[in-house]
């Protein structure tokens, strides 16, 4: 959020919901729980490279990836304890009450 433009995401998974293919999406999460904006700008610019989601799949952990300035140990608590569930949540909200087939990426808007 700012003065301008606030932001926030919904996933809309188009595979099944596990552990090993939410690595994104939990980081993503979990830095908007955690983090400041400047902190979260940043991460989210570095969490949406072809090159991170590279490197998570092939097994770095998502703690290597935090940029300077972010609260590291919050940030992993955090992100460890993150259930499926809220993905899970999402997803069904999405499909069942915006009306996206799996993986259907939108926009929404909201204007004060």
């Amino acid at each position: 959020t700012s003065r301008h433009t606030r932001v926030g995401i919904l996933n809309n998974p188009s595979s099944k919901i596990k552990e090993d293919n939410t690595g994104i999406a939990r980081g993503i999460l979990t830095a908007f729980l955690t983090q400041n904006n400047s902190n979260l700008k940043s991460f989210l610019s570095k969490l949406s490279k072809e090159e991170t989601a590279k490197s998570l799949a092939a097994g770095t952990k998502i703690a290597k990836l935090l940029i300077p300035g972010m609260d590291g140990d919050t940030f992993e608590k955090k992100y460890n304890t993150l259930g499926l569930d809220l993905i899970k949540t999402h997803q069904m909200f999405c499909q069942e009450v915006l009306k996206l087939l799996p993986g259907q990426m939108a926009v929404i808007s909201n204007g004060r």
